[in-house]
C-alpha cells in the first residue's frame, strides 16, 4: 500500500468549527445577509430595511425586516392568506397572488409612516420607480431579500417585487427578470404585456381555456374550486381587479371572528354545555384525600352509594 497523507489530524479536530445552525439547516445565506444588513458606520442607528419574499406550499410570506445587534425586528408583514378578505380566495400561490401579496405589504407600509406615494395605480406591466417629492418625506426604501430562492425570469418573487414597487416602496431593482424579458448577458428587452398577463392571472387563464377545449373532465377536476365558485377564464382578470382596488381602500382590514389560517373557519362551540370537555393538567398532583373525595363524587353523579369506610 503506498503513502496516505492525513489530511484530519488531530490539529485539525481540535480547531474545527461548525457552520452557523441556520447555515447547517440551508435556511440562511449568510454571504447574501451580511451584504443586505452592513451599514456604513457613519449612519449609525439607521439600519438597512429587507424585503424578504419566502414561498411555502400553501402560503406566500412577505415582510420588512431590519437587523439588530442580536435579532431581526419585523417592521410589518403580509401573508397570501389574508387575501381572501379582499377577494382572492384561490389560487394564493400563483404569480398574481404574489403580486397582490407585495401590493398589500407596500400600502400598510405608507399608511403606517403617512406617506404620500400611491405607486402605480393604473397596471400596465410596466417597470415602475418611485420618485421621491422635493418637498415633503421620502419613500420608504427596502432591499429585495430572496433568500436561497433561484432569481430566473419569471419567478414568482419578482411578482412580489413588482407588487411592492407599483404599492409606493423604494426598491432598487430593474426589468431584466419579468415575465417576457428575452435576451441574454447585458441585452435584454422586456414585454410588459406579458407581464401584465401575469399580474391579472392571464396565464392561469390560458390554462383554463385549453383544458376546457382538450379535456373537459381534467378541466373540471383540477379547477374543481373555481367551478365551485363560478370563476372561469373570463372573470379571474376581473377578480384580481376588484382586489387591488380593494387593497388600496383599506390595506388594514381586519379579520372575520372566524376565520382561521389557510382558508378554514373556526370550529363552533358546541350547543350542550355539558358536552364542554375541561382540560386537565396531567402534571397536576393531588393527594389521596382529592382522589378518593373525586371516585365519591362519579359515583355519586351516577347513581350508586360508595361502599362505607
Amino acid at each position: 500500500m503506498g503513502f496516505v497523507k492525513v489530511v484530519k489530524n488531530k490539529a485539525y479536530f481540535k480547531r474545527f468549527q461548525v457552520k452557523f445552525r441556520r447555515r447547517r439547516e440551508c435556511k440562511t445565506d449568510y454571504y447574501a445577509r451580511k451584504r443586505l444588513i452592513i451599514q456604513d458606520k457613519n449612519k449609525y442607528l439607521a439600519p438597512k430595511y429587507r424585503f424578504v419574499v419566502r414561498f411555502t406550499n400553501r402560503d406566500i410570506i412577505t415582510q420588512i425586516f431590519s437587523a439588530d445587534l442580536d435579532h431581526d425586528n419585523c417592521l410589518a408583514a403580509a401573508y397570501a392568506h389574508e387575501l381572501p378578505r379582499y377577494g382572492i380566495k384561490l389560487g394564493l400561490t400563483n404569480y398574481a397572488s404574489a403580486y397582490a401579496t407585495g401590493l398589500l405589504l407596500a400600502r400598510r407600509v405608507n399608511t403606517k409612516f403617512n406617506l404620500p406615494y400611491e405607486g402605480q395605480t393604473e397596471v400596465n406591466g410596466e417597470d415602475y420607480n418611485v420618485e421621491p417629492e422635493e418637498d415633503g418625506k421620502a419613500p420608504f426604501r427596502v432591499l429585495l431579500d430572496v433568500g436561497l430562492k433561484r432569481t430566473t425570469t419569471g419567478a414568482r418573487i419578482f411578482g412580489a417585487l413588482k407588487g411592492a414597487a407599483d404599492g409606493g416602496l423604494n426598491i432598487p431593482h430593474n426589468d431584466r427578470r419579468f415575465p417576457g424579458t428575452k435576451g441574454e448577458g447585458k441585452e435584454w428587452e422586456a414585454d410588459p404585456e406579458v407581464h401584465r398577463k401575469y399580474i391579472f392571472g392571464g396565464h392561469v387563464a390560458d390554462w383554463m381555456r385549453k383544458l376546457v377545449e382538450e379535456d373537459d373532465e381534467k378541466y373540471k377536476k383540477q379547477f374543481a374550486r373555481f367551478v365551485a365558485a363560478g370563476i372561469d377564464a373570463d372573470k379571474l382578470e376581473g377578480v384580481y381587479t376588484a382586489a387591488h382596488a380593494a387593497i388600496r381602500k383599506d390595506p388594514l382590514k381586519k379579520r372575520d371572528p372566524l376565520e382561521r389560517g389557510y382558508f378554514a373557519g373556526k370550529r363552533k362551540a358546541p350547543k350542550d354545555p355539558k358536552k364542554i370537555v375541561k382540560k386537565r393538567f396531567a402534571n397536576r398532583k393531588i393527594s389521596v384525600q382529592q382522589r378518593k373525595s373525586r371516585i365519591v363524587q362519579k359515583l355519586t353523579a351516577k347513581g350508586l352509594k360508595p361502599l362505607p369506610k
